[in-house]
């Protein structure tokens, strides 16, 4: 997320930093946010210490928020390298509120299968909700209440296993998060490996007429 200038990097998953790079400079990121522990959601961060690491114009460490132990992992890799000094973690609790350059940062605990951080940005007059891999979890439509966008986890398209019942969410519940929370918009993401876009799309519209879209690459959402 940009604003001013200042760019906020969400959740640098698995093959997340070949298309950050095509877009900005790895130099260029002014803080990280890490929803949770799991690979498809930081696993990325090492590549772009990497990449920081041997940048001649040497920028300084990487701010990192998240909860306890999120990047602890991450951190530990590439020891030799000492990628570690790279970045400096602000580890976070549930609730905690705190000013990341132009924006304001909210957080809630939302339920998954390992400790789960969703955030609210504030910022010019507009808001963004991001779920991490809570989008089943009832307390995100109070963390998104009259959102400008919610960007939510959504990995089933259709019926969704009792096996995740509670710590994932299908489209249709997705889409009922956002009528609940009365958002602007509504972004879909951390669809399942080869669902359709657009029948997430058509199920999630079953519950909220705003406008939808699914979190593909090249998405570029524009906050008003």
């Amino acid at each position: 997320m940009e604003q001013g200038g200042f760019r906020l990097l969400l959740d640098p998953g698995h093959a997340t930093l070949p298309t950050l790079l095509g877009c900005v400079g790895g130099a260029d990121v002014d803080a990280v946010f890490i929803s949770h522990a799991h690979g498809d959601h930081c696993a990325d961060l090492n590549p772009l210490l990497r990449v920081r690491h041997l940048d001649p114009g040497k920028p300084p460490p990487l701010p990192l928020f998240g909860l306890r132990g999120s990047a602890e992992a991450v951190l530990a890799l590439d020891a030799d390298m000492r990628l570690d000094r790279d970045a400096v973690l602000h580890e976070m609790d549930p609730g905690d509120e705190l000013s990341l350059g132009p924006f304001t940062l909210h957080t809630a605990g939302l339920a998954h299968f390992v400790d789960n951080l969703g955030v609210r940005l504030e910022g010019g007059g507009a808001s963004l909700v991001y779920s991490g891999d809570g989008g089943a979890d009832p307390a995100l439509a109070d963390l998104a209440a009259d959102a400008t966008v919610l960007l939510t986890e959504a990995t089933f398209v259709d019926e969704l296993p009792e096996s995740v019942a509670g710590m994932l969410a299908n489209a249709e519940l997705a889409g009922n998060q956002a009528h609940r929370a009365d958002v602007d918009r509504l972004v879909l993401t951390h669809l399942w490996p080869g669902a359709d876009p657009d029948t997430a799309s058509v199920r999630a519209s079953s519950r909220y007429g705003g406008p939808i879209d699914v979190a593909t690459p090249g998405l570029s959402v524009e906050v008003p």
